[in-house]
């Protein structure tokens, strides 16, 4: 039995999430249907452009992203402690970027004077919206609801196009969020559609590799602020430059054409996780399959399950291996 969605999203453990939509159907999201002959692939840019929006209106920051021909991955922090600053204000006008609201939110945001109940009714309207836009499934909801629309008006059919429920893992540690953000970037590589990790269309590494060119980082994507320190801002604690060297690293690894290995000299985000190069090119390739819930080492893996309530700690032999 699948395991409800409010007991996957835990804060008190960790606010990054890895998701995976697939589409139900045998037409594809993207790219082109060897059925039919039909090319889908203008359909990358609708998830992309969405993912971007909505990262600017949910309390929800996008470490990174890769859509495929028939899913797409995403990995998410959820900014709890930036949702809880927002005035009632705020929160409306994110809302209201979204949906219409109620005419009590509707009328204060024009600057209507409203009585004391009336108030007390859009202030508890305020909190509703808050929560919601700190919420995952909220955020994969926007994203999925409005590109099956679009998707079934250019099919011209009904029915559903994602499966019932997106797949969601809490990443519990930094080696966990580091394997599972370069398992996604470097999932277009791993499907032979791109050769380097720069090339790889619709991705974050590739958005990342086009602003790092100036200097600068994605302002629609989760920045990296560097090593763990005091006084840390928001932000990846890894260096932008050491993931970027050791995706590309790893991408020429994972090529069917080129050598198993990586340099002996590890890049140092490695080093600093104590993760093997071997167990490293086994997570990046396998991470699914190696992984079915919640990833990171043994003590905070064991706390998030005292904290679900979960009798068993799933996913134990293959983190105290891959990550040792």
């Amino acid at each position: 039995m699948a395991t409800p969605r409010k007991r996957q999203i835990s804060l008190v453990d960790t606010p990054y999430y890895h998701c995976i939509s697939r589409c139900v159907r045998r037409a594809f999201l993207c790219g082109e249907d060897a059925f039919t002959g039909q090319s889908y692939e203008h359909r990358r840019a609708w998830v992309e452009d969405k993912l971007h929006f909505l990262s600017q209106v949910f309390a929800i920051d996008v470490c990174a992203y890769a859509v495929m021909s028939n899913h797409y991955h995403v990995v998410l922090f959820i900014d709890e402690a930036t949702a809880k600053q927002w005035s009632m204000n705020e929160v409306l006008e994110r809302w209201h970027r979204l949906h219409k609201g109620t005419l009590l939110t509707q009328q204060y945001c024009r600057g209507d004077v409203l009585a004391k109940p009336l108030l007390d009714i859009v202030e508890a309207t305020a909190e509703v919206y808050r929560k919601r836009l700190m919420k995952i499934s909220w955020f994969m909801g926007h994203i999925n609801e409005g590109i099956a629309r679009a998707a079934n008006q250019e099919d011209n059919c009904t029915g559903r196009f994602w499966e019932g429920r997106f797949k969601s893992q809490a990443l519990l540690d930094e080696a966990a969020i580091a394997a599972c953000m370069a398992y996604v970037d470097l999932n277009p590589i791993r499907a032979n559609i791109a050769d380097t990790p720069e090339s790889s269309e619709h991705t974050s590494v590739k958005l990342r590799c086009e602003q790092a060119k100036q200097s600068q980082q994605p302002n629609t994507l989760m920045p990296f602020v560097g090593n763990p320190r005091k006084s840390m801002p928001k932000g990846l604690p890894f260096e932008l430059s050491d993931y970027l060297q050791l995706i590309e690293l790893t991408g020429r690894c994972i090529r069917e054409d080129k050598p198993g290995f990586i340099e002996d000299s590890l890049p140092s985000i490695l080093n600093r996780l104590n993760i093997s190069a071997e167990n490293w090119l086994i997570i990046t390739t396998e991470f699914r399959t190696q992984f079915h819930g919640a990833v990171g080492r043994e003590d905070v893996l064991s706390d998030y399950c005292e904290h679900q309530q979960l009798k068993r700690r799933q996913n134990l032999s293959h983190c105290n291996k891959l990550f040792a």
